[in-house]
């Protein structure tokens, strides 16, 4: 691997389109060198005065993350992350990206952006390698990790292995008509102290052949923290492997001792229109760890329906128009 390696960094101060693919790649049409270092490989810059917008027209930003992954992620090797940086409002769309070598996109907008048309391909990382001891090769390869708010992401699709999307903090954030492949799901969290996150909608989502399709996780640890206005409509979710939905206060174990220092509040988590939730043999259908006195209010879940596997188990009494 080369000793040094640089973010190729973007400062859009107009529209941007990438070139028509007159002469075609027969692979990518940006690949990036492989070393052992921090990361970001991409980043976009906008200014405080000009949104920016970005028309990939189809074009191919290839992480070369089979040269990195090891089944390990970030307990692994050093791997370049994330691969996109988008630190700009406006909007980005119409890009694809293969292969990264860890998380995928990360955002730094100030103002409110647009992510749609956007295909994040890490399914090379489902199989095993040399390095990976017969697990999938891909760890880690989050699609996108939102910390920012006034963020939108739609007509998108990601196949990796781990979460889809992770809300860690932010409000007003819509993430509408995407598709879900290989990995963990649509997750808000994980949630660690002094965060809010709230105003969240999951709209018309497909999640196929997850671990999980629709999770809360908030840290055990943590304290400071609210989570509310989590809104699911109209998602469709199949082949489920672990959990079909699964609210735990238990991060970093599953379904242990739930902490208290996270309140899941009034109007905290709804399931509006129809929900469906279909998991696998052996997997649980729905699971609710709240900590004791840290989920408040009546959560209306009359929008769920859930089939397959075994029922689970919810430990909170405030969820109306649902039961196991």
């Amino acid at each position: 691997m080369r000793s040094t390696a640089t973010t190729f960094s973007l400062l859009s101060l107009a529209p941007a389109l990438f070139a028509s693919p007159v002469e075609r790649c027969t692979d990518s049409c940006i690949r990036f060198g492989v070393s052992a270092w921090a990361g970001p490989l991409f980043q976009l810059t906008g200014t405080k005065l000009h949104a920016t917008i970005v028309n990939g027209n189809g074009h191919t930003f290839n992480g070369q993350g089979e040269q990195y992954w090891d089944g390990l992620g970030s307990s692994g090797t050093t791997k370049p992350h994330p691969m996109m940086k988008i630190k700009s409002s406006g909007t980005f769309s119409n890009v694809v990206v293969k292969n990264s070598p860890q998380q995928c996109f990360s955002f730094g907008n100030s103002a409110a952006l647009t992510v749609s048309k956007v295909t994040v391909d890490n399914s090379a990382g489902d199989a095993a390698n040399s390095k990976s001891g017969g697990k999938a090769a891909g760890h880690n390869t989050d699609g996108f990790d939102v910390s920012v708010s006034n963020l939108t992401i739609e007509d998108s699709t990601v196949h990796n292995q781990d979460d889809c999307l992770a809300i860690n903090k932010g409000s007003n954030i819509i993430f509408q008509r995407n598709t879900c492949t290989g990995g963990h799901g649509i997750s808000v969290g994980s949630i660690d102290s002094d965060v809010t996150v709230s105003g969240v909608q999951i709209l018309n989502n497909v999640v196929t052949n997850n671990d999980n399709g629709l999770r809360i996780k908030t840290k055990a640890a943590a304290t400071g923290s609210t989570v509310s206005g989590i809104t699911y409509t109209g998602n469709t979710v199949t082949g489920c492997k672990k959990y079909g939905v699964i609210i735990d206060q238990s991060y970093p174990d599953t379904l242990g001792t739930p902490g208290t220092g996270v309140k899941i509040s009034v109007g905290g988590v709804t399931f509006s229109g129809t929900n469906t939730v279909s998991v696998v043999s052996g997997a649980k259908e729905v699971e609710v760890n709240c900590g004791s006195g840290s989920c408040t209010g009546t959560w209306n879940w009359s929008g769920l329906k859930v089939s397959g596997g075994s029922a689970g188990a919810i430990n909170y009494s405030g969820i109306t128009g649902f039961s196991l």
